[in-house]
């Protein structure tokens, strides 16, 4: 029988609902009037303060080399030494090389572009979500790292952060599969944000079964796949060596974090070891203590979920934590870092840490399977 092709199908009452209800929010004509005066302040840091140079000239000079038709990532390399950024890094900037022609001027205006778009969709986020007052969404706004980042620094942090969010809005409507491609792409860029990666799996194991996530993480790997092939199939040690090299040693006149540490400490294989378990430990003893609570803890729900089928973006709206956010940027506009804005910085993401510890577990998706249950009876 043949299917009729104009046959409509008509969206769920709860999603007109929700539709309606977002439309209606005042928050989103603020939103919208932000991003209007935030383009005006973007056009006013373009023409008047100064370009930072730091890699802009370095990017330039590593895809020069991919475009002359180098695929070894030992022999792209920089002023600032050699590339170690995945593909999809070489791709997006030899494109902004093509479109500007390599000059400073018209890259700004096209990352001032991009970082409009981030602050729609990071906007976006938060109206959907609801978890800010309408004023608190001015903090967005005024981040002078933010703005240094994208329109004076052209830093591939922007395109990295821009792809994460755009991921984030997706997976607060459980589109995993894109969201999971967008997330990919995002990785591909830069591989800081494979951080995020954890919470994500996690959110995936209670949202979807077994299956889904394979096919949702089977689809994030053909992204790389894809997008490194042809570093892949030339010369893959250096490629996965170089563009996903987990012991870099970072320089120490550049840490913002760990300013306070001494040199030989901070360059050390203990040191990196020893923040890598920490970082472990923490997020087993949220996973398990928190986010994985009301299942019993960690173990018992990796074990019903595998055995029987899973910023400081978000900023709080209380005086007391907005000064304390406002630290947290005061200490990241601190150049160059010292040992007094090191130790400020670490002290202050404890506060964070325990804060995050503290508040009460959230179960996003407890609401939605209870009802299933109702329906089904």
């Amino acid at each position: 029988m043949a299917l009729k092709s104009g046959r409509k199908v008509k969206p769920s009452p709860s999603s007109k609902a929700s539709a309606l209800k977002l439309l209606k929010n005042p928050k989103i004509a603020f939103s919208l009037a932000l991003i209007v005066l935030d383009a005006l302040l973007v056009a006013l840091i373009i023409a008047y303060v100064p370009y930072t140079k730091i890699d802009w000239d370095a990017y330039m000079s590593q895809v020069t080399g991919f475009l002359q038709g180098e695929r070894d990532y030992s022999n792209l390399k920089g002023d600032t030494g050699p590339l170690v950024y995945p593909a999809g890094f070489l791709y997006i900037y030899s494109a902004i090389q093509y479109i500007t022609g390599g000059e400073v001027y018209p890259a700004q205006i096209f990352f001032g572009l991009l970082y409009i778009i981030n602050l729609g969709i990071v906007l976006f986020i938060y109206v959907k979500t609801d978890v800010l007052p309408w004023w608190a969404l001015i903090l967005l706004c005024l981040s002078k790292r933010v703005h240094s980042i994208f329109v004076l620094r052209l830093f591939n942090d922007c395109f990295a952060m821009t792809l994460l969010h755009a991921a984030l809005a997706l997976l607060i409507y459980q589109r995993w599969y894109i969201g999971l491609i967008f997330f990919s792409g995002a990785v591909s860029i830069k591989m800081n944000v494979l951080l995020y990666a954890p919470s994500l799996l996690l959110l995936m194991l209670k949202a979807m079964d077994i299956t889904g996530v394979i096919l949702a993480l089977a689809g994030a790997a053909l992204v790389q796949i894809l997008l490194g092939f042809p570093f892949l199939v030339s010369y893959p040690i250096a490629y996965i060596s170089r563009a996903f090299n987990l012991g870099r040693v970072f320089i120490h006149f550049w840490s913002v974090n760990f300013k306070f540490v001494p040199e030989h400490v901070f360059v050390s294989k203990q040191f990196a070891v020893s923040l890598l378990i920490a970082h472990l430990g923490l997020l087993a003893a949220f996973a398990h203590y928190k986010w994985c609570k009301l299942e019993g803890g960690l173990f018992n729900f990796l074990h019903s979920r595998i055995w029987r089928s899973s910023a400081l973006t978000s900023i709080s709206s209380s005086p007391i934590k907005i000064l304390k956010e406002e630290r947290v940027e005061f200490c990241w506009n601190v150049y160059p870092s010292n040992i007094f804005s090191s130790a400020l910085l670490l002290c202050l993401h404890l506060v964070i840490l325990w804060g995050l510890w503290s508040a009460p577990s959230e179960y996003p998706y407890v609401e939605d399977k209870f009802s299933t249950r109702q329906k089904n009876r």
